[in-house]
């Protein structure tokens, strides 16, 4: 059973992860690319971290936050398997944007990372929303 804190949590981490790629959207459409890299990389974290919240798990790392997120969540197809490509692209896309002096990423992996991090965002709330309810079904 879920308890108010993990679930407040979690819903803070969704707003925030929803917030987070709003901007990505306007920092692309300002065609700034590698802020919106970065902006589109948070949301996704953000959003895994608001899935990990209902089990009361949290890390410091983001490789933690990953490969967690990756073998409970993916890895058994509780959400679907295929953001596992997304989720390590977005990585390292975000490292590379934010700390190699000359890197460019194309206009186009910058287009597909804020769109898949929208459909990520989508599916993970799709996921989230039937936890709380079913949390609100038990009470």
């Amino acid at each position: 059973m879920l308890d108010a804190t993990k679930i407040d949590l979690s819903k803070y981490r969704l707003e925030k992860a929803e917030a987070v790629l709003e901007t990505a959207k306007r920092l692309l459409n300002d065609e700034d690319y590698a802020s919106a890299n970065n902006r589109a990389y948070y949301s996704i974290f953000h959003a895994m971290r608001a899935v990990i919240a209902l089990d009361g798990e949290d890390y410091k790392k983001h490789s933690a936050v990953i490969a967690r997120f990756s073998e409970k969540y993916l890895k058994t197809n509780k959400l679907p398997r295929e953001f596992g490509k997304l989720v390590s692209n977005a990585s390292r896309i975000r490292n590379r944007s934010d700390y190699q002096d000359f890197y460019i990423c194309s206009i186009d992996d910058t287009r597909a990372l804020v769109a898949g991090a929208e459909e990520f965002l989508a599916s993970v709330t799709d996921y989230l929303t039937l936890a709380f309810k079913e949390a609100e079904d038990t009470e």
